[in-house]
């Protein structure tokens, strides 16, 4: 075991476009468990093997409640709000999950397959109405999901460019100031407060309005903060990814020249989106830091009680010892147990929908623009700096 402590490399390391840093590969031969100095709060470890983020994402040694107030080593300005339920350990995790986890089952979810086919035809139609070249992302990557998760919770779709605006700020690094984000949380959190009023005197068939009634009928099993925190997340978290990720999988397939290849295997689709989560680079790929609650050792590394701790997605996702010819794109594949949603407590609640929605709106891209290209070539494509959140801000295509 490794007791002294690394001189501190800096992280996150530089990144461009999709890329996945190549320290990664290096990292998990031979220094899986690395010491790096962060933009915030000093030093931390950073765990890059697929079998040790696990473990760092499911070990209840490893705490989120921890960070919560606490001026950590950490890789963005704000430190971590309380109520948040990515802030919280079990059983306060496990309480408040239950409570909104009967929306995201696999049944509730298909029930929404439908009216995501609509949205979708919708926006082709106004893509259609437009007419080539149009920006992908402008007019439908970034509209699918804010759509859809305005409808599940309750909010008006009308105000869908405001979530835009606060999922940008949230997701900032230098994009906002650390000013900035508080005030889009505070103005986030009025907006919330007004609307779960409105809901209180008028409920309706929504998220939002089976929130309310859980916290009026018993307020030990949800305060007003944490109905308030749980919308917000829900409706700034279910949506950003999801944008990014549509325009990230129609660059990919096309600069890999798989494009047509799945617009003549549709029956691929499924298995596709399962190693595109896996292959292509999620947001930044870390984790929210976590707290080490005693000493413990990772990776044959010594970790100190009081330590933070992130683990990094995209580099257990292209981990060798758990995926053959890891940094192969390979639509076929099907041992495939990506960590892209995250593991253990934490897994991403909205999985199954963000699963739906990538099936549905890329499914029907492929359908309905079967020769759908670069509308000049991917040099054109502008690309979103100084945010975790990894994708184009623009992507002009045609078909």
């Amino acid at each position: 075991m490794t007791t002294a402590p690394d001189k501190a490399v800096r992280f996150p390391f530089d990144v461009s476009e999709l890329d996945v840093p190549e320290e990664f590969a290096a990292l998990r031969a031979d220094r899986p468990v690395l010491r790096v100095e962060l933009p915030f709060g000093s030093e931390g470890w950073l765990v890059s093997r697929y079998e040790d983020v696990r473990t760092v994402l499911s070990d209840p040694r490893f705490s989120r409640a921890a960070t919560v107030g606490a001026d950590i080593p950490r890789t963005s300005p704000p430190t971590t709000q309380p109520g948040n339920l990515m802030a919280m350990d079990p059983p306060e995790h496990t309480r408040l999950r239950r409570l909104v986890a009967s929306g995201f089952t696999n049944r509730n979810i298909q029930r929404w397959e439908p009216r995501i086919g609509q949205v979708v035809a919708e926006l082709i139609t106004d893509m259609r109405r437009h007419g080539a070249p149009v920006d992908l992302v402008e007019h439908y990557s970034g509209l699918l999901p804010v759509t859809v998760v305005c409808e599940l919770l309750g909010v008006p779709v009308a105000d869908r460019r405001l979530f835009q605006r606060f999922a940008e700020i949230v997701f900032a690094t230098t994009a906002a100031t650390a000013e900035e984000m508080a005030q889009a949380g505070a103005d986030l959190t009025e907006y919330l407060a007004a609307h779960i009023a409105r809901r209180r005197e008028k409920p309706e068939d929504d998220l939002i309005s089976q929130l309310v009634a859980v916290r009026d009928e018993d307020e030990d099993r949800l305060s007003e903060e944490e109905l308030i925190a749980m919308a917000g997340s829900i409706l700034v978290a279910g949506h950003e990814s999801t944008a990014n990720e549509i325009s990230n999988f129609v660059y990919t397939l096309l600069t890999s020249g798989s494009w047509a290849q799945l617009v003549a295997r549709p029956d691929r689709l499924d298995t596709a989106i399962e190693e595109l989560l896996r292959y292509v680079a999620l947001g930044s790929g870390y984790s929210p830091p976590r707290i080490a609650l005693e000493d413990l050792e990772l990776g044959g590394q010594l970790i100190r009680a009081g330590e933070s701790v992130i683990a990094n997605l995209i580099s257990a996702n292209r981990d060798e010892a758990t995926f053959e010819g890891a940094d192969r794109l390979d639509l076929d594949r099907r041992h495939n147990p990506h960590l892209s949603f995250g593991f253990g407590p934490h897994h991403c609640l909205g999985a199954q929908l963000a699963r739906l929605e990538l099936r549905v709106g890329l499914g029907a891209l492929l359908r309905e623009f079967p020769a759908l290209d670069f509308a000049t070539d991917a040099q054109g494509v502008v690309w979103r700096v100084g945010t975790r959140a990894r994708g184009p801000r623009e992507m002009l295509i045609r078909w």
